[in-house]
């Protein structure tokens, strides 16, 4: 009496399966014990090797036929990776495109009709892709600017010529025996290119265009300035990370200029002119007579350039209020005299909090 599990059990589907379903349960199975996945995993290689006989006999309609009406007694011998076929230069069929697919994504093949474009090798390797970060001014960020910077990046030495690969005899791919298969991978030396080239760092000098209204942490590409491609392939691109160093006297909102004014007590009540400085030089600013501390004034297209749209942001000038720290015999007077004609009906702020305070307490 036969000891296999049932084929249908093995890979969780139903007896009414269509293909589609089988080759889906298969190659869930097959990515997850496969041994390469699994190495020294006797239990995985055993399920691996169980997984794909199951499939091999209900992806062939013959053989699941004779499988639904007699058993396992109906197809013993009939697993071609088992008993003749895979490894052995049998008609794959079905699985066989399953296992072309899968050693793509497992090795980095692409697959069929993938980047290799079929066997041998590959069209060429795409160089690696450089970061660098590249700190700017509040000013420059804000109308953008034109910026040189200096990076180190590989590339092919001078006078050399690209050598065919010796580990892969210029096919870009290595091929080794792994259970019944054998499996072919990308050439881990010339990563499929078949060709090995002599490569130097080399410093470079780039200038880098900055847009106006660019933010801390964003990026610029620069496209194939990164390291240089192999095999005829394209170079890696260069992406540049924005640092904006922080002001004296602006803070930043999105694309608003932000800053404090601070204004003495004669100037709040009596109201006055003051010099504010903006990002594109100083204007005057009107302080209405009776503007109280904490005020918010804004000045229209003082701010910053929006990226990626028309138009500029604004300046947000907040008015503090300065209470002096020293006094001179003179302003002491002055200010006692005040003290002593101060009236809270005057005063807006004071009248509303004795007012407040006169409600709670009745």
């Amino acid at each position: 009496m036969s000891t296999k599990r049932d084929y249908y059990e093995i890979l969780g589907i139903s007896k009414s399966a269509g293909k589609d379903e089988i080759k889906k349960a298969y190659r869930k199975l097959a990515m997850k014990f496969h041994p390469d996945k699994n190495p020294d995993n006797p239990e995985a290689e055993a399920k691996f090797k169980e997984a794909s006989e199951a499939a091999e006999i209900l992806l062939d309609e013959n053989k699941r036929s004779r499988y639904d009406q007699f058993g396992h007694a109906g197809v013993d011998g009939q697993a071609g990776g088992f008993g003749g076929g895979f490894g052995q230069g049998g008609d794959f069929g079905d699985l066989g495109d399953i296992f072309g697919d899968l050693f793509g994504d497992m090795f980095g093949g692409g697959g069929r009709g993938g980047a290799r474009g079929g066997r041998g090798r590959s069209r060429g390797r795409r160089g690696e892709d450089l970061q660098m970060r590249l700190d700017i001014s509040f000013e420059e960020a804000a109308f953008g600017c034109e910026k040189e910077v200096s990076l180190v990046r590989s590339v092919v030495k001078e006078g050399t010529t690209a050598q065919t690969c010796d580990m892969c005899g210029g096919h870009g791919e290595v091929r080794r025996q792994q259970g019944f298969f054998t499996i072919a991978q990308t050439c881990p030396k010339c990563q499929g290119t078949g060709e090995i080239a002599d490569r130097v760092k080399k410093k470079s000098t780039l200038s880098v265009k900055v847009p106006g209204g660019i933010d801390t942490g964003q990026r610029l590409k620069l496209s194939g300035e990164g390291d240089f491609g192999s095999g005829g392939g394209p170079n890696g691109d260069l992406y540049v990370q924005i640092n904006i160093t922080d002001h004296d006297f602006f803070e930043r909102d999105a694309f608003d200029v932000h800053c404090e004014v601070p204004i003495t007590f004669s100037q709040a009540a009596l109201g006055s002119e003051v010099e504010v400085p903006t990002l594109t030089g100083k204007v005057a600013l009107n302080i209405p007579a009776g503007t109280q501390s904490g005020k918010r004034m804004r000045l229209k297209g003082k701010g910053i350039e929006r990226l990626g749209a028309y138009g500029t942001g604004d300046q947000i000038i907040t008015v503090v209020l300065e209470t002096p720290t020293k006094l001179s015999e003179v302003e002491r007077d002055l200010f006692k005299q005040l003290a002593e004609l101060d009236n809270t009906q005057t005063n807006p702020m004071s009248r509303g909090f004795f007012e407040k305070v006169k409600d709670l307490f009745q």
